[in-house]
């Protein structure tokens, strides 16, 4: 069961990242749970003033990640975080639990009112930092299917920080995990969340595809609109999109706003 991101935004999304600080109880936790929940909204409303279409929260913070699933604290931390964005957001919301806590992901959108997740590890299998991760499409769909309210899914395609157990060509694996995966758009990254994919990697995906592409790690000020241009949709949150150039820290604005103005002055 898959829906239609046409429906969620009006043309290709500009998303932006709230990279939430670590969780109670995470190891490297050290704000209460209403300190984060105000961090959030402050992410919430600098990229919602720069013009994004729409925010995706992230437990970034959250290192070192589990492999599949997160503990209950973690859910029900992400649970108030995201209802407390969702209440006060303008547009649509997505939840990414690293690092496949897909289950998770999508219990928290469904009950806070979430419109999509996004997850790392759709279909096949592969060797990350956290170990084998293996794919969930056949239980994420039925997930979504016994929903009375669906929640869409960007899955990703050879996501970064990983290498697929078996070395299937990149449009093979995006053609399967578009087909045969369940999933409403495919993610494009680079190896690592610096690097953006090339943009070989965009168009070939782009042409083996009917859903939307979207950049997924790499971009940056310079590179953005070349993105844009060449996929259905970007995530904007690296270091060049944060105050001082600190990955996962919060959001600058003036960053955000000069490379949305460009997208769309061109």
């Amino acid at each position: 069961m898959t829906g239609n991101l046409d429906e969620l935004f009006d043309g290709k999304p500009i998303l932006g990242m709230i990279h939430l600080p670590a969780l109670p109880a995470a190891p490297r936790s050290a704000l209460t749970l209403d300190e984060v929940v105000v961090f959030a909204i402050e992410e919430l409303e600098r990229l919602e003033s720069a013009g994004v279409d729409g925010v995706i929260v992230e437990n970034v913070g959250d290192t070192p990640f589990f492999r599949q699933g997160v503990p209950p604290v973690t859910t029900a931390a992400m649970g108030v975080v995201v209802r407390e964005v969702v209440r006060a957001a303008t547009v649509p919301v997505g939840v990414n639990m690293l690092r496949n806590a897909w289950e998770e992901a999508v219990s928290v959108a469904y009950v806070a009112g979430a419109r999509f997740i996004r997850c790392n590890v759709v279909i096949g299998a592969y060797v990350t930092d956290q170990g084998i991760i293996q794919g969930c499409a056949a239980e994420l769909a039925r997930f979504r299917r016994s929903l009375d309210r669906d929640v869409l899914v960007l899955g990703d395609v050879h996501v970064k920080h990983a290498a697929p157990l078996f070395d299937v060509p990149l449009v093979d694996a995006a053609r399967d995990l578009a087909e045969r995966g369940g999933v409403d758009a495919v993610i494009v990254s680079g190896r690592r969340s610096p690097d953006p994919p090339t943009a070989e990697m965009v168009s070939s995906v782009v042409e083996a595809v009917d859903l939307p592409v979207l950049i997924g790690s790499g971009l940056g000020e310079a590179n953005a609109r070349e993105f844009y241009e060449l996929s259905g949709g970007i995530l904007l949150g690296e270091a060049d999109f944060k105050v001082g150039r600190e990955w996962g820290g919060a959001s600058d604005r003036a960053a955000y706003e000069r490379t949305i103005a460009a997208i769309r002055s061109g």
